[in-house]
């Protein structure tokens, strides 16, 4: 690899070079996110648009006294009962059809200061005071909003330029064009077409011998056969799953100070590409998320989408647990709100919704579907569950630990017999209590800093400190303060016979004992005043798991816990100082004693079993692990939050969907026996995905129409909602909607219509007197007139580099990897390098799809092109503009790397000749034929670096090629 970071950059800037490098601000014009106009053209003086023009208006200036929260002199306009209703006063606010009857408009345009409305800020403009006028007038119309109408089946509109049409979606955007005197613009040439078409599904460049055969290709289905050859190769998954991680708020680490990792989160991106690559049913796609677990258990695919419930933000380390905990439910109400339904529900968090008509009781019915999922911790049970291919799988691995669990406690049992052998032999010569052995083996534990009432929920809360207990008997000698803290202790109790054993527990302040997974003790008392407890309870030899829980919360600890059973009387189980022989100094005392004892057949007997019982002890039957949720059968009552305080509970409701788009309450399953789950999830899921459902094909429709062409006909894709944008083309969004809906749920025919569409073929320029009419009209592009320019995403613009330079390692699926970071990007963490591998070279070439993506330490090259905030959902990238862009593409490492393995393949490929280096590195980035004048420029610029700088010809074509990866052609897209 050559060094040439530190030699000059600015190589083009001399005199008579004639390609330069590009500046980013030239760059910001051809941006499709740079030309934007919200709204749709200004409405009709005939009509007035009460959604559009007037909703939001009574939301902005007059909903702080007369909104959902306040209605002072018993007017509320935020909904059309209430604002038609009687005054306190005896007028009416609204009079339809008479605007001077109605005391609304006498108050806005009232000259008395004291009595105009608002009462604050500026007096509302002439404009608005107009609308205002014109809508009481013609009835003060209080239509119910467009995204809450049912779906309908609109008809296809009838247009004059019916050549243009190729399939219904030319129809519905002629038509609006024609209304507005506008012409479409002429078709793209077929070189910008498949560079269109490639980025779009599969988000890599075209290889030259893919242009040419594409243009050489006379055929009228050409195009056509190229669409479905790109949707059915595997790359497509790769680009459209990154849409949807995007919404889903993706990472694989949890955020703050540590920002520990996720395990196993890569599997649900894999998950996404799996499905997209499928073209599985979107409604099952719903379903397999909210309710995988439930809908289809025991399933790899349902299992690991699950994982969607895992993928956000977890303080492992709250201030507030209790609040941390409804923040965690409330990123699961947002997402799942914003996501599949379009609906901010999770602004009627603290007080019903501002402007949609979602009360706050709505919004709390809703997270009772999620109430019961237990919470995130780092590893374990809660989050991670083994996936099997099949139940014959499944049936093994259960049977394999069953196996495996029933020879360890036949194993445990022979050893046990045989260390008291040797205890009854060594002990005629010493005392016999000195060689007793502990009762608890792999005893572990946790350790807790805080102050309770009662006993926690310990799951839910970040241990200080963990480890072992080499004594095997509970220890809260282990604590580093005198209060306030708390332990968790796990082990396994050695059972020496079948039979019943009674446990006693003496605590102070209070603690839970488990014995084989069934909770037997729940303590409260103050040590040396409350009675000890006593439980028993029937067990079988062997090993039996055993837990308990202990916290402190004043001073004067204390902990005693015995058992006794029916060869004993009662033995301690925790720790109060009595002399006693380590388990970790046995095993020396029986190497150099047991021979002499008993002989070395027993002593290699003895040792061949407790080789095969620490063996068992180690190991695990083999299996894949996924990030997956879990839940409680029974979830806890939930309640409104009084303004989304945890800690002031008010009424209680049950699960519901948002009354304004369901009436009714929802079937929930009558009993959880003899589940793992409550259920709830699977109703909420088949809700979400009913084909009645108005809002979830128009919300994934707007999705799939955003990303061809660089906007959604909603512009405000994950809020269809009073404050989101009006779609463009209402008609058009219902009528793909019904058509995703009726096609199964399909995504590829979808893109295959709108590809297929004359308007996705258009081009972004338009002859020069049309270009200045349509501009002047409909500026935002709006109507769509042409197709916009739009710069390459991130992962785009990474993963083109690594293909034009012939590394890109096309290698599907798997785990993340690790591009290799500079010192001064890791000593960005609170401890630099934390959690970042490193990857071998032909890994860090793969797609950017399976970089690592972790929240604190976001590779620099993807958050300079604008990679989305990970810690919420993204409805729609930012397109900057901004120096380290060109920082990093002019002097990053990366950059560089690319351009020297770029010279390699075209000293490869090419030879030594100049004129054939530059034309392939322009062919290989452009993805078309250059021009003469193009090449004899690329050459001139070569030898003139050579000149100028005294470099050979190797480190010239270096620089000519970070030149290409700069050009405003490789960076944007036509």
């Amino acid at each position: 690899m050559h060094d040439f970071v530190s030699e000059p950059l600015a190589l083009s800037a001399r005199r008579g070079i004639g390609i330069r490098l590009p500046t980013l601000a030239a760059l910001v014009c051809s941006s499709v996110l740079c030309s934007v106009a919200l709204g749709q053209s200004a409405p009709t003086p005939t009509q007035v648009d009460f959604g559009r023009d007037i909703q939001p208006l009574l939301a902005k200036r007059c909903f702080a006294c007369h909104g959902p929260d306040k209605g002072e002199g018993g007017l509320r306009l935020n909904q059309r009962d209430t604002a038609l209703a009687q005054l306190d006063s005896g007028a009416h606010a609204l009079v339809p059809g008479e605007p001077d009857r109605s005391e609304l408009l006498r108050r806005i345009t009232s000259a008395d200061e004291g009595e105009r409305m608002p009462p604050e800020g500026k007096p509302l403009e002439a404009e608005q005071v107009a609308l205002i006028r014109q809508w009481i007038a013609e009835g003060a119309r209080w239509e119910e909003h467009w995204a809450f109408q049912p779906l309908m089946q609109p008809r296809v509109p009838e247009v004059a330029g019916r050549e243009w049409v190729r399939n219904p979606i030319d129809a519905f955007i002629l038509s609006r064009l024609e209304q507005s005197g506008l012409q479409p613009a002429p078709p793209a040439d077929r070189a910008a077409l498949i560079r269109r078409a490639y980025y779009d599904l599969t988000g890599l460049p075209p290889t030259p011998a893919e242009v040419g055969d594409f243009l050489s290709d006379p055929s009228p289905d050409a195009y056509e056969r190229l669409v479905d050859r790109l949707l059915a190769s595997p790359q497509y998954g790769e680009r459209w799953a990154r849409h949807w991680l995007d919404t889903v708020r993706y990472a694989e680490t949890n955020s703050f100070e540590r920002d520990g990792a996720k395990p196993h989160a890569w599997r649900y991106r894999d998950y996404v590409i799996r499905s997209f690559n499928g073209d599985k049913p979107y409604d099952q796609f719903i379903r397999e998320q909210l309710a995988g677990d439930e809908m289809s258990p025991g399933t790899t695919e349902g299992l690991i989408a699950t994982g969607f419930y895992r993928l956000g933000l977890w303080d492992d380390e709250p201030a507030d647990r209790l609040q941390a905990q409804f923040d965690s439910l409330d990123d699961l109400v947002t997402t799942t709100g914003q996501v599949f339904l379009g609906l901010t529900v999770n602004c009627a968090r603290c007080h019903d919704h501002k402007i949609d008509p979602i009360p706050q009781r709505d919004y709390y019915r809703l997270l009772a579907f999620f109430h019961g999922i237990k919470p995130m911790t780092t590893v374990g049970p809660n989050i991670e569950q083994p996936l099997f291919a099949t139940g014959a799988d499944r049936l093994a691995y259960e049977r394999s630990l069953q196996q495996r669990e029933e020879r360890r406690n036949e194993l445990q049992a022979r050893v046990t017999e045989l260390q008291n052998e040797f205890i009854a032999a060594y002990s005629k010569s010493r005392k016999a209590d000195e060689l007793a052995l502990t009762d608890i083996d792999d005893l572990e534990y946790r350790f807790y800093r805080d102050h309770w009432e009662r006993l926690p929920d310990f799951e839910q809360i970040k241990p200080e400190t963990v480890g072992t207990i080499d004594g095997g008997r509970f220890d809260i000698g282990l604590a580093t303060r005198e209060s306030d803290f708390g332990f968790v202790f796990t082990g396994m109790l050695k059972v020496p016979a079948d039979g019943e054993y009674t446990f006693t527990v003496d605590s102070d302040d209070g603690s839970r004992l488990w014995v084989g997974g069934q909770a037997i003790l729940h303590y409260d008392g103050i040590h040396d005043v409350g009675d000890p407890q006593q439980a028993s309870v029937s067990l079988k030899q062997g090993l039996t798991p055993i837990r308990l829980e202990y916290f402190q919360a004043g001073e004067g600890r204390g902990l005693r816990v015995s058992w006794s059973g029916p060869a004993f009387g009662p033995r301690l189980l925790s720790d109060e100082g009595t002399p006693r022989l380590r388990e970790r100094e046995f095993p020396k005392l029986v190497r150099s004693k047991a021979a002499e004892l008993l002989g070395e057949p027993w002593y290699a007997h003895y040792q061949e079993l407790v080789s095969e019982l620490q063996r068992l002890k180690r190991e695990a039957p083999p299996a894949d692990y996924a990030l997956s949720v879990t839940e409680v059968p029974d979830p806890p009552p939930t309640f409104v939050l009084l303004r989304g305080n945890a800690h002031v509970p008010g009424e209680k409701v049950e699960p519901g969907f948002p009354s304004v788009v369901s009436s009714g309450s929802p079937t929930l399953p009558a009993s959880s026996a003899g589940r793992a789950t409550s259920g709830r999830r699977s109703v909420l899921a088949d809700w979400i995905a009913s084909p009645d459902n108005r809002l979830t094909s128009r919300v994934m429709v707007n999705r799939i129409w955003q990303h061809h062409f660089g906007r959604g006909i909603v512009r405000s894709p994950n809020n269809f909602g009073y404050l989101g944008e009006r779609p463009t083309h209402p008609e058009l969004l219902d009528w793909l909607a019904g058509e995703f809906v009726d096609g199964g749920w399909h995504i590829k025919p979808l893109h295959r219509l709108i590809m297929l569409s004359s308007a996705y073929r258009m081009s972004s320029r338009a002859e020069p007197e049309a270009l200045a009419k349509n501009a002047l009209r409909d500026p935002g592009n709006d109507l769509f007139w042409r197709f916009n320019m739009r710069r390459l995403s991130a992962e785009e613009l990474r993963d083109s580099m690594h293909a034009v330079t012939g590394r890109l390692n096309r290698r599907i699926y798997g785990p993340s990897y690790y591009p290799k970071l500079s010192a001064e990007v890791m000593a960005t963490q609170s401890a630099p390098g934390n959690g970042w591998g490193d990857s071998p070279p032909e890994e860090q070439a793969r797609r950017s799809i399976y970089i690592h993506v972790k929240r604190s330490l976001i590779t620099p090259l993807l958050a300079d092109f604008d990679f989305p905030d990970t810690d919420a959902s993204c409805e729609a990238r930012f397109v900057t503009t901004q120096p380290a862009q060109a920082l990093g593409m002019l002097n990053g490492d990366f950059a560089h790397e690319q351009a020297v393995h770029f010279s390699e393949r075209l000293l490869r490929d090419a030879g030594s000749e100049p004129t054939a280096q530059v034309r392939l590195a322009l062919r290989l980035a452009l993805a078309h034929e250059p021009t003469a004048t193009s090449i004899v420029r690329g050459v001139t610029l070569v030898e003139q670096i050579q000149k100028e700088y005294g470099l050979d010809s190797r480190r010239a074509l270096d620089y000519y090629c970070l030149l290409v990866l700069n050009l405003n052609e490789f960076v944007y897209l036509d």
